[in-house]
């Protein structure tokens, strides 16, 4: 049954009732009205309205749930549905719209996955870049200024010293930055060894204690879900370094009986209700990538918890 012919038989319902109550009731109306009967059509009406939107609103409950679901779904936090309750059109109208989510979800997967997949090509190539290029002439420079140095009178010899050191300063800047951009630890030794890098060079360089917890039997897991839990990893404690005021972070790794979950906690200042940025949002879209699951919290004692869960692909024997 559509929706107007269910609206047009509740309301036949409400009219056809107070029809019958006004054919075989002992009410009569008299000209002019007395007050008492007018009470009595008062009163009637009133419960025909009641009667009315008591029986529509049960009817259009459905959509009223489909309303609240489309001003705050998320496409990032799939799995939102609604039971196709209801008759008729409502209920066609609802698979539709569940249809529809399922069909975009996908769709935004796919096209994150392509974009992400770009953004690391290109983090690979500026890094490859800036290792063989910029980081091979800053190291002939620094030779060359050794050589200077040491062939060079006492009084430049120090000059040129000091300049040796700003450059070799650079240069270990230049390789900083390539890690970060294309974590070759990550290819070479495994998702463990990468994480324990990075997080002794974020303690390095934000002065902040750093406490690592890795299971030591964790199961096999495939590329990209290493690579999207180290960009998770390298995301949170940017996040931690730059807005949590906090003194102590711990990066924790553990395995599940289906997947793994990493843990990024600070005693920071804490969350209420974190604001969905541009580096929040990267990080559950790199979840969705490999079928996982991100949530942020407060923390038992203050600060805030990033925790990622991701499965593990099982390879058919």
């Amino acid at each position: 049954m559509s929706l107007f012919w269910r609206i047009f038989a509740l309301n036949a319902v409400v009219l056809g009732t107070a029809t019958a109550l006004l054919l075989w009731a002992p009410v009569t109306v008299s000209v002019p009205v007395l007050l008492t009967e007018a009470v009595i059509l008062v009163g009637g009406l009133a419960v025909m309205l009641v009667a009315n939107a008591a029986l529509l609103r049960l009817g259009l409950a459905p959509l009223d749930r489909l309303t609240k679901l489309m001003t705050t779904v998320d496409l990032l936090r799939p799995g939102q549905r609604l039971p196709a309750s209801g008759g008729g059109g409502v209920a066609e109208l609802i698979r539709t719209f569940n249809a529809m989510l399922e069909r975009l979800e996908q769709e935004r997967v796919a096209s994150s996955a392509r974009a992400l997949l770009a953004q690391e090509g290109e983090r690979r190539r500026i890094a490859q870049e800036l290792h063989d290029e910029v980081g091979q002439s800053m190291t002939a420079i620094l030779l060359g200024l050794k050589r200077s140095a040491d062939d060079a009178p006492e009084p430049l010899r120090k000059e040129l010293q000091e300049l040796q050191e700003i450059t070799r300063e650079s240069l270990d800047e230049v390789r900083r930055l390539v890690r970060r951009l294309r974590p070759g630890v990550l290819d070479d030794l495994g998702l463990v060894s990468a994480l324990t890098s990075l997080s002794e060079d974020f303690a390095t360089h934000t002065r902040l204690l750093v406490t690592r917890r890795f299971d030591t039997d964790l199961p096999p897991l495939e590329p990209e879900t290493e690579l999207v839990l180290y960009r998770v990893a390298q995301e949170s404690l940017t996040n931690v370094a730059r807005h949590a005021d906090a003194g102590r972070v711990t990066v924790a790794l553990r395995g599940t009986g289906d997947g793994v979950v990493l843990t990024v906690t600070d005693d920071g200042s804490g969350i209420e209700a974190p604001s969905e940025g541009a580096g929040i949002r990267g990080m559950r879209e790199r979840a969705l990538l490999v079928g996982g699951s991100l949530e942020i919290t407060p923390a038992p004692r203050a600060g805030t918890r990033v925790q990622l869960t991701a499965p593990v692909v099982r390879k058919q024997p």
